[in-house]
């Protein structure tokens, strides 16, 4: 994590990438309220004053991690990110639409991809689901987020644990969800003041940071 913490504080410009799917795409879900990614660029160009930096959201609603891979030259690579950072799960684990070993080996080559091509990738697990809600997914999600963190460890990656920090808080986070499975405006908060919490710039005095999050 801390190769991420010094691009927030770098003297040079930084290119931010943000990939996966309908959760990070933000679509529809947050009923024209801002997503996790756009909160993270209002924090880090406007409040933070790096106003030269680029934050990119190439996620895109539906995707497993095939299609990650499948289209990383276009959603990736022609951008030469400086940190890529993915949350993919939701879909590949519905009814194991993609088996837990292919998810592994796709995230793994995701990982060598975005090194080869000198960014930093950041994991990160997705919201738990909303119980009951998702009969397809609910039984298999935790597998697949566990295989996430296991990566995490062995390769010394940087990890956010959203759906941890979620679970600490699940007396509030039902009120975060649109659905069984997609954020509301709130859960994107909620993201938000995970991911930011973990890169060392969470502010409780910023606009950004004090958003109500019920």
């Amino acid at each position: 994590m801390e190769r991420v913490r010094q691009l927030v504080n770098s003297a040079n410009p930084v290119k931010w990438l943000f990939i996966g799917d309908s959760i990070t795409h933000g679509a529809f879900h947050t009923f024209g309220w801002r997503d996790y990614v756009e909160l993270f660029a209002e924090r880090v160009r406007w409040e933070r004053g790096r106003g030269a930096d680029v934050v990119i959201n190439t996620a895109v609603s539906g995707n497993t991690t095939r299609d990650l891979l499948d289209k990383f030259d276009w959603r990736v690579k022609q951008f030469h990110p400086d940190a890529v950072f993915i949350m993919i799960g939701m879909n590949d684990c519905s009814e194991c639409q993609v088996g837990l070993d292919e998810f592994e080996g796709n995230i793994s080559r995701l990982l060598e991809a975005v090194l080869d091509g000198g960014a930093v990738p950041v994991l990160q697990t997705t919201c738990p689901i909303r119980i009951g809600g998702a009969p397809d997914r609910e039984p298999n999600l935790g597998a697949y987020m566990d295989v996430i963190r296991r990566l995490a460890v062995m390769r010394r990656l940087p990890l956010i644990d959203h759906e941890r920090f979620w679970r600490e808080r699940m007396t509030h986070s039902t009120y975060w969800m649109s659905d069984a499975i997609h954020p509301n405006e709130y859960g994107h908060r909620g993201f938000a003041e995970c991911l930011l919490r973990e890169l060392g710039i969470f502010d409780p005095a910023s606009q950004t940071c004090r958003l109500h999050i019920p």
